[in-house]
C-alpha cells in the first residue's frame, strides 16, 4: 500500500492558498485515480482506491497545518502502515514557483507541518514532494504571504507544478522513491 499526506488547511478561506498546495496535489490525484476523499478518519479526510494493482490511500489532514503530524501518527497507529510507504506533499518557500524537489529525509526548514510530522513519527526520514511557492519579497510577511492566494500570473505555473506533482506520485507506485527522485529533481 502507498499513502499520500498532501498537507494544508481546512476550509474554504484557505482552499486556494500557497500553502495549501499539497491538498490541491491531493484533489488532482482523487480526480486522476477516481478516489473519493471524503471519509472522515484519524482527523482526515480520507479515500482508498486501487492504481494499477496497487492499493493506494489520499489524505488530507484537518487539524490545520502545525498539526499534521497528529492525523499521519493517528493513521499509522490503527492502519498499521509502514513509514517507508508514505509520500508527503507540501508546499515549499526556498523552491521556485512552478518547480518540485523530492527528498527522502532532511529538517522541516521552517516548515510547521513538517515538524509536526517529524515530532509524530520520530524521525526526519519519509519520503516528500516539495512543491515551490518561493519566498516572499525582503520584507514580507511569510504567514501573510502563505495565506494568500496565487495571483493570476502564478495560475500556469501552478497547473504545470501540479501536473508534476501527480505524475512524480503515479511514478513512486510502481518505481522506488530514489528512482522517482532521479527523474523528477531536473
Amino acid at each position: 500500500m502507498k499513502w499520500f499526506v498532501g498537507l494544508g488547511n481546512p476550509g474554504t478561506q484557505y482552499q486556494n492558498t500557497r500553502h495549501n498546495v499539497g491538498f490541491m496535489a491531493i484533489d488532482e490525484l482523487a480526480k486522476r485515480w477516481g478516489i473519493s476523499v471524503t471519509q472522515s478518519k484519524c482527523k482526515a479526510l480520507v479515500g482508498e482506491g486501487n492504481v494499477g494493482g496497487t492499493k493506494v490511500v489520499l489524505m488530507k489532514p484537518m487539524t490545520y497545518m502545525n498539526l499534521s503530524g497528529e492525523s499521519i501518527r493517528a493513521f499509522m497507529d490503527y492502519y498499521k502502515v509502514a513509514l517507508e510507504d508514505l509520500v508527503v506533499i507540501y508546499d515549499d518557500l526556498d523552491t521556485e514557483i512552478g518547480r518540485i524537489r523530492l527528498r527522502y529525509q532532511g529538517s522541516p526548514g521552517g516548515h510547521n507541518g513538517i515538524k509536526s510530522i517529524i515530532q509524530h513519527v520520530g524521525t526526519q526520514q519519509f519520503n516528500r514532494i516539495r512543491m515551490g511557492i518561493t519566498r516572499p519579497q525582503p520584507g514580507g510577511n511569510i504567514a501573510d504571504y502563505v495565506l494568500a492566494n496565487f495571483p493570476k500570473a502564478e495560475q500556469d505555473k501552478l497547473s504545470t507544478m501540479i501536473s508534476q506533482t501527480c505524475d512524480a506520485a503515479e511514478f513512486a507506485l510502481k518505481a522506488t522513491f530514489e528512482q522517482t527522485m532521479a527523474k523528477f529533481n531536473v
